[in-house]
């Protein structure tokens, strides 16, 4: 869930819930870089049983991060991602689960923000290409150093995407990397791992909630595993309370505001690509040890105590004299559904309830009004009473304009003291400061030796002088007489039109008018979009509680209802079409690139993105319009794309089926889940005779040989094998020659269809 502001909000509110990790770092000793050793007791004074990785929390910034230059090419990008899991393996120490998800085809609800996503990033980096280019001839022009271009191909981070040949290529890779630590690593010994790569469909961090909650409902599932997830988005907090198990914590990295971004075109800190006069480096200090990382540049993570935060919860949320029995597993399941109004991967949310306005706050404080009406609780292992949540919601409708009205105040507040803000910095700005040797210095002398020599004044006055004539140069005078000025001094910057104002009269009728193109008195069409969106709410709920509703249900609009609009919701029926299937990788790439990323597609399938006689080519406009929606950056706003009709598109498909090579069927098939273990695992050798046996047949893995773990065993074809070698897909790294690991297909435990997982907390939980 991209909901920025959602961990801000409830870091502040509960404190306590965030404690910073302890890491204990590798040793040097005569030049060589001794690892730590995982095996020893883990310095946080906690141990773990589980770790989860969501991987594409970790794919994405180790193969284009944003604070330091990115890596060569896809063999570096390997070893980043070996790195980065090496250093959460070594605060986290797992003893019993390593489990690595990577995003699968996602279901047809999650398909059009990704579409989003993928089309806005390819316009992006094209602009950006574009910007630097220009800004690149004008330093050179003005006399500027900068470094040579380095020829690399621009990464297109569309390819993490399950289908691409870069997918396909990681999965090896890390089968590669399992191996590798299983053989080799002390810490790793006796840990079981298993790796569900992009070919199993479904997300990441739901691929995991799905294997915990199928272990739950196991009776060798031990209620007191300490489970630990890594990622950072929100959501990962929600889907971890509705687990109801006791011990649950998330690692991810601490996220400092404004972190220094290095400069694209000359790799120096301190200023963005459009400020870049080309200037060369000035040295730092005797070894310049920060030349390619400003100090501190290390992300550092924190834990989240999701026990500690139902400490929290448990305060605010129990309720007394209730005139039905207060159960606070349920009340979190509502408080968990609640959230989903501020804002999901799903839906668009609510215009009234922002979670900046304490939009959180106000729905339980509802709630707990409302709660003696109701006679119950909103939610129930994941289905919803929509009887009881019309009365929240017409609860909201209420104040809605109010809510309004108050943020349109606040707006003109912060936009007023801004303005002052800037007038004062200007005000009290000098109007040069002299660099190098001459810059001001603290005057904190201990870390220094007494006034340094001043070498070459000559030269260097005369750089101060050109400077000096610089920055008065850059306020030149305009052709046309005045001063020009850059567009930040100004005090008033653009504002994005705003045709809506939902603070005055007649707000709504404008709004169905302007993102609906209907009159808000057409009641029908308007109880057709709050009929959608109540659709959407159960279908989420239910995707965090009991997995994958519908694979084809998804969101028809780019905007939401008010919730003063749900009226009558109660009989809108909750049920949802069964025996969906997800699309295939290739149609799921069909549905969210934009023609910019068809290289990753077969041939005659990229055609059908760019030829103009293509039967589906309106799927890819090359430029769209995004809606600011009352936002102040693009980020925020809503692309106005086009949905994706699936009958037209397996139409299309159906047509170049036929052209694909025996390498992109491969890709194009859903795969399933790899379980891995060393040779002092208990569970080793009963894999083995499997393998030696040659049965097809699926056999269950037995729990008490693997902490209780079960579910289904079948021999795999391309499996890693004892004393077979293991080739190493990255060429800096060596083969494994001594391999004793051993890897099977292991599928998830299984249940009759219709069963309902039960969100309560297990008996003999502490």
């Amino acid at each position: 869930m991209g909901v920025p502001a959602f961990f801000r909000w409830l870091s502040r509110k509960y404190p306590s819930i965030v404690v910073h990790v302890v890491e204990e770092k590798p040793k040097e000793c005569n030049g060589v870089k001794i690892p730590v050793d995982t095996s020893k007791p883990n310095p946080n004074e906690v141990e773990f049983d589980n770790l989860y990785l969501d991987m594409n929390g970790i794919i994405h910034p180790c193969t284009h991060p944003e604070d330091k230059p990115a890596p060569k090419n896809e063999d570096e990008m390997m070893v980043a991602i070996f790195e980065y899991i090496d250093r959460l393996f070594n605060i986290v120490r797992p003893r019993r689960l390593l489990y690595m998800a990577i995003d699968g085809v996602a279901p047809r609800a999650k398909m059009n923000q990704q579409r989003s996503r993928r089309f806005r990033a390819s316009k992006e980096g094209v602009e950006a290409v574009e910007e630097k280019d220009l800004i690149r001839k004008e330093v050179l022009a003005k006399g500027g150093y900068l470094p040579p271009e380095e020829v690399k191909e621009r990464f297109d981070s569309n390819c993490i995407t399950p289908g691409t040949e870069f997918m396909d290529n990681l999965a090896k890779c890390l089968r590669y990397y399992i191996a590798d630590r299983l053989n080799n690593d002390p810490g790793w010994k006796n840990l079981t791992v298993i790796l569900s790569d992009a070919s199993a469909p479904g997300e990441g961090e739901h691929k995991i909630m799905d294997y915990i909650r199928r272990q739950r409902g196991q009776p060798n599932h031990d209620p007191n595993t300490h489970h630990c997830l890594c990622g950072a988005d929100a959501d990962l907090i929600m889907l971890g309370l509705a687990t109801h198990e006791p011990l649950f914590t998330i690692i991810r990295e601490e996220f400092k505001p404004n972190k220094p971004k290095p400069c694209g075109l000359c790799g120096q800190f301190g200023h963005e690509v459009k400020e870049c006069q080309g200037l060369p480096r000035e040295k730092q200090g005797e070894h310049d040890e920060f030349a390619d990382c400003p100090p501190g540049c290390e992300q550092e993570f924190i834990f989240i105590r999701l026990n500690v935060l139902r400490e929290y919860l448990e305060r605010e949320l129990t309720m007394a004299s209730l005139p039905f029995p207060f159960d606070f597993e349920r009340s979190v399941d509502d408080w968990v559904f609640m959230c989903f109004f501020v804002g999901n991967d799903f839906l668009p949310h609510l215009p009234s309830l922002e979670i900046r306005e304490g939009a959180i706050d106000r729905l339980v404080n509802i709630y707990k009004d409302v709660v003696h009406k109701t006679g119950g609780y909103l939610t129930d292992s994941g289905f919803v009473n929509l009887e009881r949540v019309q009365m929240i919601m017409l609860a909201v409708g209420e104040v809605e304009d109010s809510i309004f009205k108050k943020r349109k105040d606040d707006d003109e507040n912060f936009k007023r003291r801004q303005k002052e803000k800037r007038k004062r910095m200007k005000r009290d700005q000098p109007a040069f400061i002299p660099q190098g040797q001459f810059a001001p210095h603290a005057l904190d002398m201990r870390n220094r030796s007494g006034p340094q020599a001043i070498s070459n004044p000559r030269q260097t006055a005369y750089e101060m002088r050109m400077q000096n004539k610089f920055s008065m140069n850059k306020g030149s005078p305009s052709p046309a007489g005045g001063i020009k000025r850059k567009a930040e001094d100004s005090d008033s910057e653009p504002e994005p039109e705003d045709n809506i104002r939902l603070w005055e009269e007649g707000w709504k009728q404008r709004y169905y008018k302007n993102k609906f193109d209907v009159d808000a008195t057409d009641e029908k069409f308007r109880f057709k979009v709050v009929q959608s969106y109540v659709e959407g709410l159960c279908w989420v709920l239910r995707y965090y509680y009991q997995g994958c509703a519908s694979w084809k249900w998804f969101f028809p609009f780019h905007y939401a209802p008010f919730a003063s609009d749900f009226e009558n919701i109660a009989n809108i029926s909750s049920d949802f079409e069964t025996n969906t299937k997800p699309f295939k990788p290739l149609e799921q790439l069909m549905g969210v690139f934009p023609a910019a990323s068809g290289n990753f597609l077969p041939e005659t399938w990229r055609k059908l993105m760019s030829d103009p006689e293509s039967s589906i080519i309106d799927f890819y406009p090359d430029d769209f319009a995004i809606d600011l929606n009352g936002k102040k950056f693009a980020w925020q706003g809503v692309a106005l794309l086009p949905f994706v009709d699936e009958r037209r598109l397996r139409a299309a498909l159906e047509e170049v089926y036929p052209d694909l090579t025996p390498d992109e069927i491969r890709r194009n098939s859903l795969g399933g889940d790899h379980v891995f273990v060393g040779k002092s695992h208990p569970v080793h050798d009963f894999i083995l005779e499997l393998y030696e046996s040659d049965t097809q047949e699926p056999a269950d893995l037995p729990p008490e040989l693997c902490h209780g773990i079960q579910g289904e065993l079948q021999t795999d074809e391309g499996a890693v094998l004892p004393n077979k070698t293991v080739y190493s897909p990255v060429p800096m790294l060596r083969d494994l020659n001594q391999n004793s690991v051993i890897s099977i297909k292991f599928k998830d435990p299984q249940y009759q269809e219709g069963y309902v997982f039960k969100a309560v907390f297990l008996s003999g939980a502490k």
